[in-house]
């Protein structure tokens, strides 16, 4: 069927001003045609379709009630504090109604003999039964009530649940309600129709199960899941589809550099790292780009099968690029690829924001002339100045803390150049490696655009890491286990939140901490590391540390990706509720990276809230990282989790990976017979779902 057309919420050129700033306000919540406003639906719903009497709601206390009744009394009160306290009653007694922030205009709307219609929850005052700021609507004798269930929509700033209601009544007058899929499909699917699936969730009736409407389990909650999660397996695939019709460069000689990385390195690669590795050699040598998420938990080994990727694009005659989010990460595996690149004759260039400009200008030479073959650095990469000579793969490392701009930037740098080599090459190839593994559901529904490789074992010699939960109280004896490491030759990481004293938070700062300790332990080196430092400053005590020089590292959480010691053998972590489960998984894989034995203190300061107590409890009893992610997924909603605002992916709004994964597996499925036999419904589906957003699913 052909595509339904958006119609637009309004008209610019006919509304008045006054409606162009609720046009404005509807947009920042993202509706902006009409259909966007019919798939804005309900968080939660208001029974307003029956009135009890006055009397019969004082026995209702913790729930809400709908009451009538004709006002009494209304005055400013001044005792306690300034509030109207208005009283109603109707044949079986009084109520009194108070508001403790009010509007002038509200006292002549509630004068004395006017019939008022109030909804709240009672609850036992000193002077009788109550609601505290009530809804309320003033009404004639024998109004009629309405026969649904009255819609509460997720609002903004300026935007009424009255504003809102009218809109999408507006709305759903107006719009093409034609269903994007056919009733035979919906029949197997045993899935409701459109139309009165969606008018049932924006006025359900009095009668419909509201525990099946609040937990989403309803059948027309079961339609708009389907559709949503369709939609976006739908875009997905088909922008792998347009990925695999473009041109890349292939890639295809595994020769003298790659077998000489090999034969340097001196240890054995894991069987999970030879596995991914094939996967992505496979990869380099098709003629369409590569994009690939590497996923590997912390210390698996993810920086050498990078490596070797590079070495194969180098090893074909083009260049490679990788680009990580911070400067020490990027410095660490400069290094690190740099110590085993060089020597066997490739030139490794290095480019961040803080170089002198005689520095960056030698480095940009060297990447447009094609002399350095691997270039390694931060976001200074995407800057327009860098030009390659002829870039044939784009290393990303912790992707998701780039945004989708960012990344694309970084591979557009290869369109000119490989495009001059032949009409068919458009784009380098891709790498993404992440070390926050992302539970296979998860993987499945955002990433569906990507091809995903996981290394799931870790290098022979590794220790695992004990963690330990303290209270602050016992900080005395946390600072002693530390001099004790230290003494025995171990080093240590004391990691805290912040930089600058916060009032709101009261946390111990990461400069109070290092102070602190150097009072406490003068016989000890401390250093001290944190986002404020120079980079040359930063650089200098990482160094030392990792020369042994330090014996006690206070740090913030610069230091969670990328520092690779492995003398460090200890970690306390300060105020360990303020992080995030997967923060703390990161950080903590700074230790156990060596023989020794190892330990991970977290300090916490209680009383602790429940998501807090879940985090560090998780932490205590695994270090497994896709265990770890799928806890993390559990606590945090898929949202959250990825990071929309910075993947820029589109996260669900009505379907939940957790409870509703066979109807992903069911929208996959009928994505790919839709992409392959039915491109007009896919088309029309995209329309009504995504409309103009659906390059924005495209990373």
């Amino acid at each position: 069927m052909p595509a339904p057309k958006r119609k637009p919420a309004a008209s610019a050129k006919t509304a008045p001003a006054r409606a162009n700033k609720i046009e404005d306000k509807l947009a920042r919540l993202g509706l902006r045609s009409d259909m966007d406003l019919v798939l804005h639906l309900p968080i939660r719903y208001e029974d307003e379709t029956q009135v009890v009497p006055i009397r019969e709601a004082g026995f209702m206390i913790g729930h809400p009630a709908q009451v009538e009744g004709v006002v009494t009394s209304c005055e400013i009160q001044f005792r306690p504090r300034r509030q109207l306290v208005v009283t109603i009653e109707d044949q079986s007694g009084q109520l009194v109604m108070r508001f403790l922030n009010f509007y002038g205009s509200q006292t002549r709307q509630l004068a004395v003999g006017n019939r008022v219609r109030a909804r709240g929850e009672v609850r036992h005052g000193f002077f009788g039964d109550e609601m505290v700021h009530p809804a309320y609507k003033i009404v004639l004798e024998g109004a009629p009530l309405p026969t649904v269930l009255t819609p509460v929509y997720p609002s903004g700033e300026g935007l009424s649940q009255t504003l809102l209601r009218k809109a999408i009544a507006g709305a759903m007058a107006r719009v093409d309600w034609r269903d994007t899929l056919a009733q035979p499909l919906l029949a197997s699917l045993e899935l409701s129709a459109f139309e009165p699936a969606v008018r049932l969730l924006h006025n359900p009736p009095p009668e419909v199960d509201e525990n099946a409407l609040a937990d989403r389990s309803h059948p027309a909650w079961m339609r708009m899941k389907f559709d949503e999660l369709l939609a976006q397996q739908l875009s997905l695939k088909r922008a792998q589809v347009a990925r695999r019709a473009k041109g890349a460069a292939a890639l295809p000689v595994i020769g003298a550099l790659s077998d000489a990385f090999l034969k340097k390195l001196p240890f054995e690669l894991t069987g999970a790292q030879q596995k991914v590795l094939t996967e992505i050699r496979a990869d380099l040598r098709a003629s369409f780009p590569m994009q690939r998420l590497l996923q590997g938990d912390v210390g698996s080994g993810k920086t050498v099968v990078a490596a070797l990727a590079a070495a194969q694009a180098i090893d074909s005659g083009f260049q490679a690029v990788l680009m990580a989010p911070t400067e020490i990460l990027a410095d660490q595996h400069f290094r690190k690829i740099a110590a085993w690149m060089q020597p066997l004759g490739v030139s490794v260039a290095w480019l961040t924001g803080s170089l002198r400009k005689k520095e960056k200008a030698e480095a940009l030479a060297r990447i447009e002339s094609g002399e350095a073959r691997l270039v390694i650095g931060t976001h200074a990469l995407i800057q327009e100045a860098v030009q390659f000579a002829k870039l044939g793969l784009v290393i990303v490392d912790e992707q998701h803390r780039f945004g989708v701009g960012q990344r694309l930037a970084l591979r557009n740098k290869g369109l000119d150049t490989t495009a001059a080599l032949d009409s068919a090459h458009t784009v380098p190839h891709q790498l993404m490696m992440s070390a926050t593994p992302i539970p296979r559901t998860l993987a499945m529904t955002y990433y569906a655009d990507l091809e995903v490789s996981v290394i799931d074992e870790l290098p022979p010699g590794r220790t695992p890491v004990i963690t330990r939960i303290i209270d602050q109280n016992r900080r005395d004896e946390v600072i002693e286990r530390v001099h004790a490491a230290a003494l025995e030759g171990r080093q240590v990481y004391w990691v805290c939140p912040l930089i600058e004293e916060s009032e709101a938070l009261q946390l111990q700062t990461a400069t109070d901490t290092h102070a602190t300790l150097v009072e406490a332990l003068p016989d000890l080196q401390v250093g001290l590391v944190h986002g404020r430092l120079k980079p040359g400053e930063k650089q200098d005590v990482m160094d030392a540390f990792t020369r042994g020089e330090i014996h006690l590292l206070v740090a913030t959480t610069v230091i969670e990706v990328g520092v690779d010691v492995p003398n460090a053998s200890l970690m306390v972590i300060e105020h360990a509720e303020r992080f995030g489960l997967s923060q703390l998984h990161q950080l903590r894989g700074r230790v156990g990276r060596g023989s020794a034995a190892s330990i991970c203190l977290l300090l916490y300061q209680g009383p602790l809230g429940g998501t807090a107590k879940q985090r560090l409890m998780t932490m205590r009893e695994t270090t497994d990282g896709f265990e770890i992610a799928r806890r993390d997924l559990e606590i945090r909603g898929p949202g959250e989790f990825l990071g929309a605002r910075q993947s820029g992916q589109a996260m669900l709004r009505f379907a939940d990976l957790e409870t509703d994964q066979w109807l992903v597996e069911k929208a996959r499925t009928v994505a790919q017979t839709l992409l392959r036999d039915d491109p007009a419904t896919v088309e029309a589906h995209l329309a009504r779902w995504l409309g103009m957003r659906e390059d924005f699913l495209k990373v």
